[in-house]
């Protein structure tokens, strides 16, 4: 049984469905200076497994930079040898950072403006 809260925390997101990846993200922690660049091992809606060679301490206030998410706020609830898990503040999806975000007409560069991508339709033209 969980005696302390941060144990009750990582028994919870222990038991929650996690999606295994493996893709970067940056953790701003509470007190450093530049963000770190962690590898993110799996993700659930209540908080993440990180690796990094930085070490931080339990108890620790962060904000993860998740992509198609933004920023995350929450705090380092276990700590190991080189991996560390993050409670999140406030439930994500997690689906949501496989997501690809697709390219608006706008982002299309002017050396493809011209390309007859779709059948049918004028090519696009710089403005």
């Amino acid at each position: 049984m969980p005696t302390s809260v941060d144990e009750e925390v990582a028994a919870l997101s222990r038991g929650a469905d996690r999606d295994s990846l493996f893709m970067q993200a940056r953790v701003a922690v509470a007190g450093k200076g530049e963000p770190l660049s962690v590898r993110v091992r799996n993700l659930s809606a209540g908080g993440m497994l990180a690796e990094s060679p930085v070490s931080v301490a339990q108890g620790t206030t962060v904000e993860v930079e998740l992509r198609n998410i933004g920023p995350v706020p929450g705090r380092i609830v276990w700590t190991g040898e080189r991996k560390f898990g993050i409670a999140f503040d406030r439930a994500i999806n997690p689906q949501s950072v496989r997501r690809d975000v697709a390219p608006q007409k706008e982002d299309v560069p002017p050396t493809l403006a011209g390309l007859r991508l779709n059948k049918g339709r004028p090519p696009i033209r710089p403005r």
